[in-house]
């Protein structure tokens, strides 16, 4: 298999990264939802909600001190370095473009933690009082849809047995 320079997947995450920080400055900013407690009903499902996170994945892992905080970014810049590494290294142009997602999301929500001490999250979505997600941002939703479009690729999409074989013998007679 030809190996892809990954372009398009840091493409894509500078977009993620982009659009990300743009919305919460948007939110935070001109709309100013800046303040714990502040909302705007959007649509009957949906509202703009600030929300401090101070934790990661689902809130957990909180930091509520500076040497925390501190402790998070490394560990999430730790993990955006591995996803570089990954998308470097792989393949597929689909896997990469996940990949971008992943750590276009990853960064902006580090850049959050560095510059605020916590990840602006705003993004409410709600059917009456059930609400199937803890409220997000853009970030969260890329990082989300770039594991999962990886997941199906993983467990869906194969190599041909016949490439298989072929990259086997070739491996063998190398």
């Amino acid at each position: 298999m030809t190996r892809v320079t990954p372009r398009a997947g840091l493409a894509l995450a500078a977009i993620v990264l982009v659009v990300d920080q743009l919305v919460k400055w948007l939110v935070t900013g001109p709309l100013g939802l800046d303040f714990l407690g502040a909302s705007r009903n959007l649509l009957p499902i949906f509202d703009l909600r600030f929300v401090q996170n101070n934790g990661v994945s689902l809130g957990m892992l909180r930091a509520e001190t500076a040497t925390m905080r501190w402790v998070l970014v490394a560990f999430t810049a730790a993990i955006a370095a591995a996803v570089l590494v990954w998308m470097w290294r792989e393949p597929k142009r689909g896997d990469q473009l996940a990949l971008g997602l992943v750590l276009g999301g990853a960064i902006g929500n580090i850049l959050d933690r560095v510059r605020l001490g916590y990840v602006v999250d705003f993004a409410d979505l709600h059917f009456g009082e059930w609400r199937p997600f803890l409220v997000f941002n853009i970030a969260d939703a890329a990082i989300t849809i770039g594991v999962l479009i990886l997941l199906v690729r993983a467990l869906v999409i194969r190599d041909k047995p016949d490439e298989i074989a072929k990259n086997s013998s070739e491996n063998v007679h190398a």
